[in-house]
């Protein structure tokens, strides 16, 4: 059974685990702290990139000889093949450790299994102990690898009446200076950042990361099927990659250099599910989608939207365009329903967190 000990060191290990969100895929986020005999913390680490150390080598190199005898508590269950890096549940074996408790079952076929080679090896397993914390913690991670495609978060800001812009198109800035610096650390924790061929030619935004010390730049996305964009675009600058979502016959000589993929198209554009398998096998998992309106209709319509990250300022304008256009739904009865998981005060605004319910 787990004990007090256990327990506060996952908690730990969930939290170390955090500090690799937006930098390790198409890995998961990982965090192991090792306890000696006594149940004292004695090394942790937590996977810090693609084709580096796994958390439980780190925190095993942390605890040298001291992890043998001991406990190690993972938030993943310990891989079971080599890849870049060698196998976990060996790693943990050769350390000596007499136990590990993990926390959620890796649904991976090609990585799970290291509980089995564990026990068989002698070692005491025990999976589940803040299993709910730790799936939050790494829901990207599982959301594709269990469904095939990124996980997407939907971000907008509005007015306190559901207006993106006033009735002359204009927005900046309609929240505060302190929910901008927010979106920020969104787009810090995602892979990949998106928007359409609309919000560029209003805002030319530039998607990047700024002011976030030691932050992996996201992907910068652009969907854009007839490849309207100016070259000045600056989206298009060396700050952050970028890529350029376009439709198989779109004419793109006025672009030399820009990373481009070429997608099908039908009458309504490039589809949502066909740009995120793009993007998922560029080993993209989470992906924040900044655009406009209607291209977060067409998401919400796709059924691919995970999560809303909502920034309302306490300012009315009574007209202009809404957060949300065409989504297909017509009655009430066919509303999306979402979970709140969070309200928080930013600077002025208020911040809505709600994910999508399972099956919805």
């Amino acid at each position: 059974m787990a004990t007090a000990a256990d327990t506060a060191a996952m908690r730990r290990a969930v939290a170390l685990a955090a500090r690799g969100l937006g930098s390790t895929s198409p890995n998961p986020v990982v965090g192991c702290v090792v306890t000696d005999a006594s149940g004292h913390p004695v090394g942790e680490g937590f996977h810090e990139r693609a084709g580096g150390p796994h958390a439980e080598v780190a925190a095993l190199r942390a605890a040298g000889a001291l992890a043998r005898g001991g406990t190690a508590c993972v938030t993943l269950e310990p891989c079971n093949h080599t890849g870049r890096t060698g196998p976990c549940a060996q790693a943990l074996i050769e350390a000596g450790v007499a136990r590990v408790v993990y926390a959620v079952a890796d649904p991976n076929p090609q990585a799970r299994g290291g509980a089995d080679t564990l026990r068989a090896a002698g070692v005491a397993v025990e999976q589940g102990l803040l299993e709910a914390e730790a799936e939050a913690g790494n829901t990207a991670w599982l959301t594709a690898v269990r469904l095939g495609r990124p996980r997407v978060t939907w971000k907008y800001a509005a007015t306190l009446d559901g207006r993106v812009a006033a009735r002359d198109g204009s927005s900046r800035w309609i929240t505060s200076a302190e929910s901008r610096a927010d979106v920020h650390r969104l787009r810090a924790e995602s892979d990949a950042v998106l928007v359409g061929a609309g919000t560029l030619r209003a805002d030319d935004p530039h998607l990047a990361v700024r002011g976030i010390e030691g932050a992996t730049q996201p992907l910068r996305v652009v969907l854009d099927s007839r490849a309207s964009i100016l070259p000045t675009a600056r989206v298009l600058d060396d700050a952050a990659p970028t890529l350029l979502a376009v439709a198989e016959d779109a004419d793109t000589r006025h672009l030399p250099g820009v990373d481009v993929a070429r997608l099908p198209a039908g009458a309504h554009g490039i589809g949502v599910h066909g740009l995120l398998a793009e993007l998922h096998g560029r080993g993209v998992r989470s992906v924040l989608l900044e655009g406009g309106p209607t291209l977060a209709g067409s998401f919400v319509a796709a059924g691919a939207v995970d999560r809303v990250v909502g920034y309302l300022a306490p300012v009315l304008l009574g007209a202009g365009p809404a957060a949300l256009a065409d989504a297909g739904i017509s009655t009430i009865t066919e509303a999306l329903r979402l979970d709140v998981t969070a309200t928080d005060r930013i600077g002025p605004d208020l911040r809505v967190t709600a994910t999508v319910p399972k099956g919805a």
